[in-house]
């Protein structure tokens, strides 16, 4: 039987339930995204040395999956970026990159394909008739599995990517990205001691 004071003595990994994903649009939302990025393209996966930021970043948007405690954001716990060309041309083409999620989050509420699902449906609202990424190898799986197909295989940075393109009939048109989407936590049952 676990009583009381058993339950206070045990320690739990707290993981918040809900998560927002949205546009970003305050600073500390930006900043606490570039941290991410930098700690896992430069320093989990080591493609950049020191920082991930390049011309690019000058005109995206960020977009972020941020963790809610009692209802209120806590933490940055995922980003991609999306855009078009700077210059204007190709117009309708978008892109999406430099998708990221901490580590101790990667296996939350399906953070990543939220993600993934605001980008193109947010792009798509904007005008989008043709959403590209470049994706590292081994998440090629999951965008498959979101109805995207592959174009080219490629190496970027040193690693094997994929040109792949999102199937926009699988992704309406989101006309508030800065509410975006919510996801929760796969519950995980625990059965005590």
């Amino acid at each position: 039987m676990l009583t009381l004071d058993r339950m206070c003595d045990e320690t739990h990994a707290f993981v918040p339930c809900d998560y927002r994903i949205k546009w970003a649009d305050g600073a500390w939302e930006r900043e606490e995204a570039r941290k991410l990025r930098r700690a896992v393209f430069c320093i989990e996966q080591g493609v950049f040395a020191g920082d991930d930021t390049d011309a690019i970043d000058a005109h995206a948007q960020p977009l972020v999956a941020v963790s809610q405690v009692g209802g209120q954001p806590d933490q940055v716990v995922g980003t991609v970026r999306i855009h078009t060309n700077p210059d204007g041309e190709e117009p309708g083409l978008w892109w999406g990159s430099r998708l990221a999620v901490h580590p101790a989050f990667r296996q939350q509420g399906k953070l990543g394909a939220t993600l993934i699902r605001l980008a193109v449906s947010s792009a798509h609202a904007r005008g989008a008739s043709v959403f590209l990424a470049h994706v590292q190898g081994q998440n090629v799986p999951l965008f498959r599995r979101l109805h995207w197909r592959l174009l080219k295989e490629e190496t970027l940075h040193g690693r094997p990517h994929a040109l792949m393109q999102a199937d926009l009939d699988h992704y309406p048109p989101c006309h508030d990205p800065l509410w975006g989407f919510s996801t929760q936590s796969v519950a995980t049952s625990r059965s005590p001691a």
